[in-house]
């Protein structure tokens, strides 16, 4: 059965597991955030616990809260080492979409190492607007920095799209007032993310053109 196409002025995407494949990166600089720390945590119970907000993965590896910010420089020390490349058909993917729509980016990742990669792939100036953890003052699921990147792009709720691979980012947008695109990414929250029930969702973002249709067009 054909989709219908859904019609948006905006299409606001999420960085990790939608438009970077970062998991197994993610996982190795844990792994070495854990092994300073003495803490016994295996890829499966990461995987397990996993969430764009850290604090719960620290939680749940019972991080002393005292610890949080050695953790964080820990985990950016090894994550450094690493050099995760674009999920497939996402450079032709954002090229397409931004002849036709506003694009914006809302991530839990920390502002100087999403700056940096988005230079290093050429994808910086393709963002009308960037979120990132330190832009508003909740993270995901709160919609806080969703409503953040509206606000820029001076844009109503019902005019914009927001594409995840996360439960996640699926509530953050539900919370929002934003329409959502679930897209199944390199991180093990697939069955969380359709339990999500976001508004479509899609088995790569190399489908994703064929989903979305301008606005003006759709009238």
């Amino acid at each position: 059965m054909k989709l219908r196409p859904i019609s948006a002025r905006a299409v606001i995407l999420d960085w990790d597991g939608t438009l970077l494949d970062s998991f197994r990166a993610d996982t190795r600089a844990y792994q070495a955030m854990f092994r300073a720390l003495k803490i016994e945590f295996s890829e499966s119970q990461l995987a397990r616990h996993y969430s764009p907000d850290w604090y719960r993965v620290y939680r749940a590896a019972k991080v002393p809260r005292k610890q949080w910010d050695l953790a964080d420089k820990l985990w950016a020390e090894a994550y450094r080492q690493e050099n995760p490349r674009l999920l497939p058909g996402v450079r032709v993917v954002l090229r397409k979409l931004s002849r036709s729509f506003l694009l914006g980016l809302v991530t839990s990742g920390d502002r100087k190492r999403v700056i940096r990669q988005l230079r290093h792939f050429g994808l910086e100036n393709l963002f009308a607007v960037r979120v990132c953890c330190e832009d508003a003052a909740r993270r995901k699921p709160h919609p806080a920095p969703l409503l953040a990147a509206l606000r820029s792009l001076k844009l109503r709720a019902a005019h914009c799209i927001y594409v995840g691979d996360t439960p996640e980012d699926i509530e953050m947008a539900r919370r929002a007032g934003v329409r959502s695109i679930g897209i199944v990414g390199p991180f093990p929250v697939s069955a969380k993310l359709k339990a999500a029930r976001p508004g479509l969702l899609l088995q790569s973002i190399a489908e994703l053109t064929g989903t979305l249709l301008p606005e003006a067009e759709h009238l």
